[in-house]
């Protein structure tokens, strides 16, 4: 069992231990940051290996929209603390007791998350090759 403890983020709030934080409303509700934002969660744990696992815990169940079914509200849906606490406790629990195949889940997200950062990344240099193009067509068709 891994240590940690979820709670409401302040601004206001100075975490010395490893932690990162839960978006809490939206579609997007169980995502987690690296950084603060005004609607999260903050997980705080002992260590940073427990951080990594409980991050990467989040991201598996955020991306596999696990938090969906907790979600809440008709016009800005959102997933109370203690819904968080009760999945995550329970899918802790469950990665623990074979976290062989955890790990191995957990390093098949991490490659294809960087494999999606660099197609958006080449997406994003197309694109601008695109109006690139056709900005340099449309400087010789200008008013003058």
């Amino acid at each position: 069992m891994k240590s940690f403890l979820i709670k409401t983020h302040r601004p206001e709030g100075n975490y010395s231990k490893p932690h990162f934080f839960i978006l809490s409303k939206g579609l997007n509700s169980g995502k987690p940051l690296d950084s603060p934002c005004p609607n999260c969660f903050i997980c705080i744990t002992e260590n940073q290996a427990d951080k990594d696992f409980m991050y990467w815990l989040c991201f598996g169940l955020w991306r596999s929209k696990s938090f969906h079914y907790y979600l809440k509200g008709s016009v800005i849906p959102f997933i109370t603390i203690d819904d968080i606490k009760k999945l995550i406790h329970e899918s802790e629990t469950k990665a623990s007791t074979n976290e062989q195949a955890f790990e191995k889940s957990i390093q098949a997200l991490k490659l294809l998350d960087v494999n999606e950062k660099k197609l958006k990344l080449t997406l994003k240099m197309i694109d601008t090759a695109r109006q690139a193009i056709f900005s340099e067509v449309m400087k010789d068709t200008k008013p003058k």
